[in-house]
């Protein structure tokens, strides 16, 4: 990767947004530019340069489809880039236009907007607070996005009221909690932004599920460091389901291996027993169902980035990709971690890392965390870099994407 490709690559990343039943409606595209210096932890207006950059460099050169798949993005838009004549690098069917709230809705933007909604595109207004002066953008807007941190519920309840009123789709971001999230659906939002979904639902004496019980018993068979080969070739085969989608998987362009796989002990020779150990992990935790699924291709795309970075924390690559991989398990089985963790034969090393960010896997995975929420100013640059991680994310986006297709 050169040093040139680097200086000139944006930093982007994807934040999920969600229909009521929790399906991925779309994707936000989450950018700065690199030599772009704030004090602010926004990370969605960045202005001008890193507007054009990210529509530039995600669309024309690295190819939208790396990082969002078949689904929507939401790309914010500054005043000067909705003012412009030049035509917009992205099709009407693939984008929605955000209209940041620091934005003036003077009689030029109402226009260069209006001439948008002429061309196709939908509008989407960020951060909205209803204001008298704002109704000419809302009567163009399809989409109004609330910001949940910035009223009380019972500003929140008011702004709903006033905007009902409207021809418009709600949509609520920085949801952080189960109890928001049931909230904004009990108040009629369309869609939903946040972190909610990977926070784990505990509730005090909720059993896991038989059906999941038994994967995490073959994984925690997997995980046994005394597991010789021969138990893990017997584990595998006498599943079919799970030696199907072994062989489906490994014989995937995920993969790329230049020769088909025809059976598990031919895996275990050419692969090795680590290897195999750590992709039957993958698809047992993909087949415990956990809902919504963006939360496995978050976790998968997390895997991926400890795997690529690992190296440059001084730890071995599987070993990143499994701190990654159990990086949400509590999640998927909405119980705590640490009591998750007593029950797993995973390393000291693994276990501290996933409960306390400690050693060099805990900073690589809070490293990872942290890029993948956007929080590029707390990052520890020390050891990588933004631009590092940056293209680390693209990668295994497009390898979830990918591997995804393959389970």
């Amino acid at each position: 990767m050169s040093g040139s490709f680097l200086n000139n690559a944006p930093i982007v990343a994807r934040q999920a947004i969600f229909d009521k039943d929790l399906n991925v409606y779309a994707y936000e595209l989450l950018f700065r530019s690199n030599n772009k210096q704030t004090d602010s932890g926004v990370v969605d207006a960045w202005g001008d340069e890193a507007t054009s950059l990210v529509i530039n460099h995600t669309f024309m050169e690295l190819g939208i489809e790396r990082v969002i798949g078949n689904h929507l993005a939401f790309v914010n838009l500054t005043r000067k880039f909705i003012l412009t004549d030049d035509p917009l690098p992205f099709a009407q069917d693939r984008v929605v236009l955000e209209i940041l709230e620091d934005i003036v809705a003077d009689d030029e933007l109402i226009a260069a907007t209006q001439k948008l909604v002429d061309q196709g595109y939908v509008i989407a207004l960020d951060d909205f607070i209803f204001d008298e002066s704002l109704r000419p953008l809302v009567k163009l807007a399809e989409i109004i996005k609330i910001d949940l941190l910035a009223l009380s519920e019972q500003a929140l309840k008011e702004q709903v009221t006033l905007l009902n009123q409207e021809k418009v789709k709600l949509l609520a971001e920085k949801v952080e909690t189960h109890e928001q999230f049931q909230l904004c659906k009990k108040l009629g939002f369309d869609y939903f932004q946040g972190y909610f979904f990977s926070r784990p639902t505990i509730i005090e004496g909720q059993a896991i599920p038989d059906s999941q019980l038994n994967l995490l018993s073959i994984i925690t068979k997997l995980q046994n460091p005394d597991v010789e080969i021969d138990d893990v070739e017997q584990l595998i085969s006498q599943d079919v389901g799970l030696t199907y989608k072994l062989l489906r998987l490994l014989n995937s362009a995920a993969i790329g291996l230049r020769r088909k796989i025809e059976s598990i002990k031919q895996a275990l020779i050419l692969l090795g027993l680590k290897a195999i150990r750590t992709w039957t992990t993958l698809i047992a935790l993909n087949d415990m169902k956990c809902s919504p699924p963006e939360l496995m291709a978050n976790t998968l795309i997390r895997a991926k980035m400890c795997q690529q970075l690992a190296p440059d924390y001084n730890c071995a690559n599987e070993t990143g990709f499994l701190v990654g991989l159990f990086s949400t398990i509590d999640a998927m089985l909405s119980h705590p971690m640490d009591k998750l963790l007593k029950s797993l034969p995973l390393n000291n090393d693994i276990k501290q890392a996933l409960s306390g960010r400690q050693g060099s896997l805990g900073q690589l995975l809070k490293a990872v965390i942290q890029y993948e929420h956007g929080l590029w100013d707390e990052v520890d640059t020390t050891q990588i870099s933004l631009e590092q991680l940056g293209m680390h994310y693209i990668n295994a986006t497009e390898w979830t994407i990918e591997t995804q297709s393959s389970l």
